[in-house]
């Protein structure tokens, strides 16, 4: 007995991972009893504390599993807690061939630790080693090909009219690539949004602050943004369309936004001017705070509401930038605007630059620019495969020409958008929307949001020519 002792059985850990739901030979549970069987027949000791799981995580990419970052961190520490780790197959400890050589070649030197996989044994010597890197190529090459399965799937759901995506705010899955069904819990915040903009002309910045103040939180609980709020907006799906991977379709899911609503509200959000840092409306002090522009900086005037007389200064004056002082008093200026507008309204006489809204053809080609490198990566892999043989001729022969097709229909479909301008309005369709302007901007009872807000949908900037005593106004078409 006293000699049984000088030799403590050698630690394990267990390492257990399963990539879906669906890899029912590959359990959690049997993974764990088969982990345990194989240390009771070896001599090995195996604690609980030692056994590390994780569900649904691919094993591309260690630094997106956290339990097997803690059994490294283990295994380095000065207890030596452990002397060999558990795998059912080389697979689950990576399906990255160069993460596994690196991750394996750290444990064994420098923690003196080697990982075993339990239905994958290998001789001793070069060989094995042979062995055990063919077996992880083949694991890498696995996954690769599975990737492009699961997408290829997915891509023919698409074009069947499935549903796929994750559900937007509002809705709920039900799974099988049938039609999302309303939530309405949830869908009570998206009548909450369209209303403060549609009706209410409330901007993004200050829908998201309401709904804070509320109480409302997105669907992670996270608070609402200014781009959570614009996402929502300009979101095609509250009427109808459904938009997956460059694909589209019209879905049978119940709407409750017209095309009509939603084509309005987007010609609305595209014809308000959003220069670079400008703050949004509801954080003016002014309606036309961020509009009025220096002459000598370009910087803006600031609105100080001084109650003798309220006036406008340069934000760099203010600060000692420059010597000289730009102001005007806020209702020299708020008359210059109003008599700006009549104006044109009037007598037509505008000189002009168009300056197109920007099109959701932007987010199409960049997808469809992306999808083509993704493409050549494909094609370079599936050569490889061939000239490794793991891909008969025949094989090789009808992938190169399926994702040889599929690369000419992106490279159609973007030439197509490249293609796709804008055509410049006539002069006088800025004079469109003025009526209104100058109403709005002469109500006393409405707030200065809604001025500022139909102020940006005609004005990008308004400079003040002290000097000569001018206003400069520069406006767009819409």
């Amino acid at each position: 007995m006293d000699e049984l002792n000088l030799y403590p059985p050698k630690k394990a850990a267990l390492y257990v991972r399963v990539s879906t739901d669906k890899q029912d030979e590959l359990s959690p549970d049997a993974q764990v009893r088969l982990g345990k069987e194989y240390c009771e027949k070896n001599g090995l000791h195996l604690c609980a504390a030692h056994i590390y799981q994780e569900h649904g995580i691919s094993g591309r990419k260690a630094n997106k599993r956290p339990q097997f970052l803690k059994m490294i961190a283990d295994a380095k520490s000065p207890a030596h807690p452990f002397d060999i780790i558990l795998v059912w197959k080389f697979s689950r400890f990576a399906r990255n061939q160069e993460e596994s050589i690196v991750y394996k070649s750290l444990l064994r030197k420098q923690c003196g630790v080697e990982v075993v996989s339990i239905s994958e044994p290998l001789i001793e010597g070069p060989f094995g080693s042979l062995i055990e890197r063919i077996i992880e190529w083949m694991d890498e090459y696995y996954s690769i090909r599975l990737s492009g399965e699961v997408v290829r799937g997915m891509t023919e759901k698409a074009l069947n009219s499935g549903y796929q995506m994750t559900p937007p705010l509002g809705y709920c899955a039900v799974g099988n690539g049938q039609p999302f069904i309303i939530n309405e819990k949830d869908y009570k915040i998206i009548d909450a949004i369209f209303h403060m903009y549609d009706s209410q002309r409330m901007e993004p910045t200050a829908i998201a602050r309401k709904l804070n103040e509320i109480g409302y939180r997105t669907r992670r609980g996270n608070p609402f943004e200014k781009r959570t709020i614009t996402r929502i907006l300009r979101n095609p799906f509250y009427y109808g369309l459904v938009r997956w991977n460059g694909h589209e379709f019209m879905g049978a899911h119940e709407v409750r936004l017209s095309k009509e609503q939603y084509d309005s509200r987007i010609a609305r959000m595209d014809s308000i001017s959003k220069p670079a840092g400008q703050r949004p409306v509801s954080a003016c002090k002014h309606w036309l705070s961020g509009l009025v522009k220096c002459p000598i900086c370009g910087a803006s005037l600031s609105y100080n509401p001084s109650k003798n007389c309220p006036f406008f200064q340069c934000y760099n004056y203010a600060k000692g930038k420059h010597k000289e002082s730009i102001s005007i008093s806020e209702k020299k200026l708020t008359q210059k605007v109003y008599e700006s507008i009549h104006n044109i309204l009037d007598t037509q006489n505008i000189t002009y630059q168009y300056v197109p809204p920007k099109s959701e053809n932007t987010g199409m080609i960049d997808l469809c620019k992306n999808e083509l490198a993704r493409l050549e990566i494909r094609k370079e892999r599936a050569r490889q495969a061939y000239e490794n043989e793991i891909d008969a001729l025949e094989e090789y022969r009808m992938s190169k020409m399926r994702l040889t097709q599929k690369q000419a229909e992106l490279e159609a479909q973007l030439k197509k958008l490249q293609e796709n301008k804008s055509e410049t309005p006539p002069a006088n369709a800025i004079s469109k929307e003025s009526p209104d302007i100058c109403q709005i901007l002469s109500d006393p009872n409405l707030p200065s949001e809604t001025k500022g807000q139909a102020l940006r949908c005609i004005i990008e900037r308004i400079v003040y020519d002290k000097k000569n005593k001018k206003l400069l106004f520069y406006y767009y078409s819409s």
